[in-house]
């Protein structure tokens, strides 16, 4: 351990995986060894995998031929199945607010489990990373997903980190921070990449709010939830305070902040 007062050695990786800067912000004494950058390599390639598997965009993957009818369900592989049943049962949690079964340009509802998949793969990857440093000395550890933040601290002699809630009217503007040593926060809006949530009831982009954030102890439940504040618009906050171990930052249509 350092003496008291010392900061620890800190290192940052960046790759662009699934359309997205990811970074991964390790803090320890091995933070810029060899051993940690080999662990951080294969959650780099944990999630290029899923991105080859879950693509919509890859005519070869499995979700493609899903959603073109060269392959179903059933027959897909367990990974893609698990990630299906998930989708499934974020629906019912989010009483369909949430649905990986959302409306093509013709109104055929098709196959699209990304609104998921990015939270979960993001989660699955981490873990792994977590178990590989875990296997010297405590380290913490911080990954930003495209904005999706999940942490875990393992050391007792460093601070939260601290993460940004920015504001979508003004993307260089922080609206709050938070102080995490384990869980998530994810955010659903317009702000960074368009209008890109559908609302599965309606088909239309929702219209509500401007941003949702929401705070809670994993990456793919925050991610889910906050997508579905944000199709629910106006009754998002009062949604929120049903889940247990959750929190939202809602911008509204007009700016304020809930």
């Amino acid at each position: 351990m350092l003496p008291e007062g010392v900061e620890q050695p800190r290192q940052a990786f960046v790759q662009q995986v699934m359309g997205l800067p990811v970074s991964v912000h390790v803090r320890g004494p091995q933070a810029r060894g060899d051993e940690v950058a080999a662990a951080v390599e294969a959650f780099f390639a944990a999630l290029r995998d899923d991105d080859a598997r879950f693509s919509t965009w890859r005519p070869d993957s499995p979700v493609s031929r899903i959603r073109r009818g060269d392959l179903t369900l059933a027959d897909a592989e367990p990974r893609v199945r698990e990630v299906a049943a998930l989708c499934e049962e974020a629906a019912r949690r989010t009483d369909g607010a949430f649905s990986a079964w959302l409306p093509g340009p013709d109104g055929v509802p098709t196959f699209d489990p990304t609104g998921l998949v990015k939270g979960w793969a993001v989660e699955q990857a981490f873990d792994e990373l977590r178990n590989r440093v875990a296997e010297g000395e405590p380290h913490d550890l911080l990954v930003s997903a495209g904005g999706d933040v999940v942490v875990a601290c393992a050391r007792t002699d460093t601070p939260d980190w601290t993460i940004g809630i920015e504001d979508p009217q003004d993307r260089s503007r922080v609206l709050r921070t938070v102080g995490l040593r384990r869980g998530a926060v994810a955010t659903s809006g317009t702000a960074a990449r368009g209008q890109h949530v559908i609302d599965p009831a309606s088909g239309a982009p929702p219209s509500g709010l401007l941003s949702a954030t929401v705070i809670g102890p994993d990456l793919t439940w925050a991610d889910v939830y906050a997508t579905a504040a944000f199709v629910r618009g106006a009754q998002a906050q009062e949604w929120i305070a049903t889940l247990p171990d959750h929190v939202a930052v809602l911008v509204g249509a007009d700016g304020a902040v809930q």
